[in-house]
Order: C-alpha cells, then sequence, then structure tokens
C-alpha cells in the first residue's frame, strides 16, 4: 500500500506575482527616501516646520515618528507583506506625500513659496515643486494600486519572521536616526562631496537658478577655501583671525565665507570682526543642501570641490585655539 501523498499547496491566487513586485518596488522606493532623510533628521525636521506639520508635536519629533513609519511600511512591503495593516496605513501615507507635494506646486506657482523643494527624497535630490510632484506621483501611486493585486488572504495576517524583521527595523532606523548627526556623514547626506563641480551645485530653476559659482564668482579657476557659515554665530568669531592669516598667505588658497545671513548681519559682521577675506552672502536655498550642521568648510581647484571638513578647516582650527582638529568629512 502506498503512502498517502502530501497535500499539494494551494495555488496563488491570480495576478499574484504582480502584486509582490509592485509591493516590493514601492516599498524600496519607500526605503530610499528614509535614507534620504535619516542621514540629516534635522533638514527633515525644517521641512516639517515649513510645511506647519508640527502643531502636535515638535519638529523632531514628528520627523522620527515619520521616518520609523515610513521605514516599516517599506521594509514590510519589501517583504511581500500586503495585508490591510501594511497596505492601508502606505496608502494614507502615499496620499499625503502626493497632496504636499501637489500644494507645494501650487504655492509655488502663485508665488507663494520659492521654487526649491525637497519632496519625499530629501535634501539629496535637486527638483522643483512640480517636478517632485509628477515624479512622486509616477514612482508612489502605480506601485501601490497594483500591489492590492493578488493578495493571499489565507496567508497568515503576522508572518513571525518577517514581522519581527520589520520591527526590528524601525528600531534600528530611529537610532540611527538619533545618532546621524554626530555621524561622519555629511558627505553622504549632502550635495556637496569631493569630485563635485561647483556649477552644478545649483537652486532654483530656469530664469531663477542660481548656481554657486555664480554667487561666488572665481571659484571655477584656481585653489580655494570655502567656509559656510553663520556671521551671526559667536563662535566665528575666534576663527576670524586665522582666516585672515590663510587669506593673507601668498601661497595659499582665496578664502570665503558664504552666509545665508541677511545683509545687515553680513555688514554687522564686517564691522565688528575685520574679515579680510571674502564674504558673501548666499540664498539659504543653495546653501542648505551643502550641510548638516555649520560650520562647514571645503576646498576647490579649477572648479572642482577636493576635500570637504566637517567644521572649520584645519588651519583656522589650530590658530583659534579650537579641538578636536576637523576631518575631511
Amino acid at each position: 500500500m502506498n503512502p498517502p501523498s502530501p497535500a499539494a499547496a494551494p495555488p496563488r491566487p491570480r495576478f499574484w506575482w504582480v502584486g509582490t513586485i509592485a509591493g516590493a518596488v514601492l516599498g524600496a522606493v519607500l526605503l530610499v527616501a528614509v535614507w534620504a532623510k535619516a542621514v540629516d533628521p534635522a533638514a527633515f525636521a525644517e521641512l516639517i516646520r515649513s510645511e506647519r506639520l508640527d502643531l502636535l508635536l515638535a519638529a523632531p519629533a514628528v520627523a522620527l515618528i515619520a521616518l520609523v513609519l515610513e521605514a516599516g511600511l517599506g521594509l514590510a512591503l519589501l517583504l511581500g507583506l500586503r495585508r490591510s495593516w501594511v497596505l492601508g496605513p502606505a496608502a494614507l501615507l502615499v496620499a499625503f506625500f502626493v497632496f504636499l507635494n501637489g500644494r507645494a506646486w501650487w504655492l509655488a506657482a502663485h508665488g507663494l513659496r520659492d521654487e526649491s523643494s525637497c519632496g519625499c527624497f530629501g535634501n539629496l535630490v535637486q527638483r522643483t515643486p512640480a517636478q517632485a510632484f509628477w515624479q512622486d506621483l509616477l514612482l508612489l501611486v502605480p506601485p501601490l494600486l497594483l500591489a492590492f493585486l493578488g493578495r493571499d488572504r489565507q496567508a497568515p495576517r503576522f508572518p513571525a519572521l518577517r514581522t519581527a524583521a520589520v520591527a526590528i527595523v524601525t528600531v534600528a532606523v530611529a537610532l540611527f536616526a538619533w545618532k546621524a548627526p554626530e555621524l561622519p556623514l555629511d558627505n553622504l547626506a549632502t550635495r556637496l562631496r569631493p569630485g563635485v563641480k561647483v556649477d552644478e551645485l545649483c537652486a532654483g530653476s530656469g530664469k531663477q537658478t542660481v548656481c554657486l559659482n555664480t554667487v561666488a564668482s572665481g571659484l571655477d579657476a584656481g585653489d580655494h577655501l570655502v567656509v559656510i557659515a553663520d556671521v551671526a554665530d559667536p563662535a566665528l568669531g575666534p576663527a576670524v583671525e586665522a582666516l585672515n592669516g590663510m587669506s593673507r598667505h601668498p601661497s595659499g588658497p582665496k578664502v570665503w565665507l558664504l552666509s545665508a545671513a541677511t545683509p545687515e548681519q553680513v555688514s554687522a559682521f564686517r564691522w565688528t570682526q575685520g574679515p579680510a577675506f571674502e564674504v558673501v552672502e548666499a540664498p539659504p536655498e543653495l546653501l542648505r543642501p551643502l550641510y548638516r550642521r555649520l560650520p562647514r568648510a571645503f576646498r576647490v581647484k579649477d572648479g572642482r570641490v577636493t576635500e570637504t571638513y566637517s567644521g572649520l578647516p584645519p588651519l583656522s582650527q589650530r590658530a583659534a585655539g579650537l579641538s578636536p582638529f576637523p576631518k575631511p568629512s
């Protein structure tokens, strides 16, 4: 007598593969967006303030909650979890992203907001509000709709291993975002990194485009040391003498200080500190994607960034008696 054959696995629902792949694509997009914002949570908190989403909680807390939610949903979809407890919140999250980008586009089109836009990919991607709206619409909505196809309603609602993985990763994302400002991630978290050309560091679009080499005319040729700082910061004062010495050195680089301060603040800085180097006002939309915290310095040779520093450049730190010396970021 032959032993009974094992029961055949039930067939998968129609379009199961379509829904699973679409869900994984949506999950991957959400996780990329989480990375772009988690490496610079302060910038994400600034976006939350600008969108007035910090009505109930402080902006950093809202940013952390949003990152945890987005990371959890993204990994769940990437692991093939397409139950209602995943797809429902994912649909609300996508709808909220599209609404925010649509509102930003409308405000910019009516002159109520500048043409810079952050969107769901943080400061790493330069997009106008219109580009952010259409790109996010195409990246998020089609895979979300397709993810509802072919769901296996007989599968466990909370698969143990995959649910545990989602919980672990969400905790890890929260810890990473909390510690990210202290980690040497400036070159990953900003658009300013060795190898980039200064004429590629721009903000705005069309006739409103402004680039670093137009704000600081002369960076396209020669050797330069650029410091991005807040001229109203009292901690900058001790370094001015060192920067003055560097700027007067006959064989040293030309020294620049870029600031998003007001003309009145720049004038007060020149009057009280007596800088011997170039002090240039720059639009905050241009400078903000170039740093996580101020000051930040970088070296430019013939229009290309060669080194970046978290903080003041090493020579000015040493002369000002500050420690520890910054390292290339």
